[in-house]
């Protein structure tokens, strides 16, 4: 399937049948996720892979009672992570691991400092929030790409999806994107005219 139809053909879907996803499958999903866009690659997301019946259950009511959650086959929870002492660390020994120039390795490390020292707590998670989502786009195109269903998905608690799935902070879940194969049908998409969005 080319972009085009991948975009055209993926929808929310508010219902899964309930079979299961091949764990190689949504292997290659979180691999397609791995390689998504984010600011100076900081990559400040984590996601949580829940499969388990009964704790799917436990979540669902947090979730304003959404069927997706208990029908999916797996439930990606995405964390946005503040926390870029660590990140910027981490980057900087990975760049170092595969080789790059040591010039590039100081170059990326020193922009990150910069763009992120002044940042207070707030715009902190508001940045990972935002490269989040980012990442999000992968997983709901990758998931048609690879033959299945997805549905993001913001109206949840994340208080209590942090305290059911033991999140450690700075960790927060900012989207949820259950995964599985649609016992629904998708509606025509309404979207505004192209005119309407470019200015």
């Amino acid at each position: 399937m080319d972009f085009a139809k991948i975009v055209m053909s993926r929808y929310a879907t508010k219902k899964f049948d309930g079979r299961k996803i091949p764990e190689a499958k949504v292997s290659e999903l979180l691999e397609l996720v791995r390689f998504a866009p984010s600011a100076i690659n900081l990559q400040p997301w984590k996601i949580k892979v829940v499969t388990d019946k009964k704790v799917k259950e436990q979540l669902r009511p947090a979730a304003f009672d959404q069927e997706q959650i208990t029908s999916c086959s797996h439930l990606l929870v995405f964390c946005a992570d503040p926390d870029y002492d660590s990140l910027i660390s981490r980057l900087g020994a990975l760049l170092k691991k595969s080789g790059a120039p040591e010039e590039m390795q100081k170059m990326v490390v020193g922009m990150a400092v910069q763009f992120t020292k002044p940042m207070s707590p707030e715009q902190k998670l508001a940045w990972s929030q935002a490269q989040t989502y980012l990442a999000l786009g992968n997983a709901l195109n990758g998931a048609k790409s690879l033959g299945f269903d997805s549905c993001p998905m913001g109206g949840f608690d994340p208080g209590e999806f942090s305290r059911i799935l033991k999140i450690p902070p700075p960790l927060v879940p900012v989207m949820l994107c259950p995964l599985g194969y649609a016992a629904d049908k998708p509606m025509k998409k309404v979207r505004f005219p192209k005119e309407d969005i470019v200015f």
